[in-house]
């Protein structure tokens, strides 16, 4: 019996830790899909769910659109990575509002949604060369591992609306809309500037994204 108690319990566990779904894929151009924290690989399409704890991976020529639960987007480059490390949202519960990713190689829109405009702190995309919070933004990451379309390696970052603030080693910076910037790697000081130096950003017009792309 005391057996039999033991496994129900941890029957109970394990569903009250099963991840949450964070969000959905709206749209990909090409082959997309996500790996558990458990090592799980499933293939992902429209209508798939995305849960907390998933990492995303887009395939060559695959722009990928997610939609999440409070109505923010992520649209993913061909060749993207990221990790959903973490993300909750009750609409009743603002203190349990935590979005967190980690954007391990590749590129990607960031649209906020009701997460972002109430809890601005309690958003982050980290990457290897700092870490990105809001201020209630539209903005735009590629980190290169390798030289790329005369980019260099390192993250590349463009904000369209709002702002954002970049945190690493060598201090705390921010962005407004219209600028662009560099930061080589977590040691070093952000560049910034105000003409793109070569960022793309080009999804199939069906995203209906025109309207958003890198000038």
């Amino acid at each position: 019996m005391r057996i039999l108690v033991a496994l129900l319990l941890w029957v109970a566990a394990t569903c009250a830790m099963a991840a949450q779904v964070a969000g959905v894929v709206v749209q990909v151009s090409g082959a997309m899909s996500a790996r558990s924290p458990s090592g799980a690989v499933k293939a992902l399409q429209a209508r798939s769910e995305v849960e907390s704890g998933d990492t995303l991976i887009t395939a060559a020529g695959a722009y990928a659109l997610v939609r999440f639960i409070d109505n923010s987007e992520l649209t993913l480059k061909p060749g993207t990575t990221v990790v959903v490390d973490q993300f909750l949202f009750d609409s009743a519960k603002p203190e349990s509002d935590r979005a967190a990713f980690t954007l391990v190689k590749g590129g990607l829109r960031s649209v906020t949604g009701l997460l972002g405009k109430r809890s601005k702190e309690k958003f982050a995309v980290k990457t290897p060369s700092a870490t990105i919070g809001i201020r209630g933004t539209t903005f735009f990451l590629e980190y290169l591992t390798v030289p790329a379309s005369g980019l260099e390696p390192g993250l590349h970052v463009h904000v369209s609306a709002g702002g954002i603030s970049i945190v690493n080693s060598a201090g705390e910076f921010r962005y407004d809309p219209g600028q662009f910037g560099y930061i080589k790697d977590d040691r070093s000081k952000p560049v910034k500037m105000f003409a793109n130096p070569g960022m793309q950003f080009a999804p199939p017009a069906s995203f209906g994204e025109a309207d958003t792309l890198i000038p």
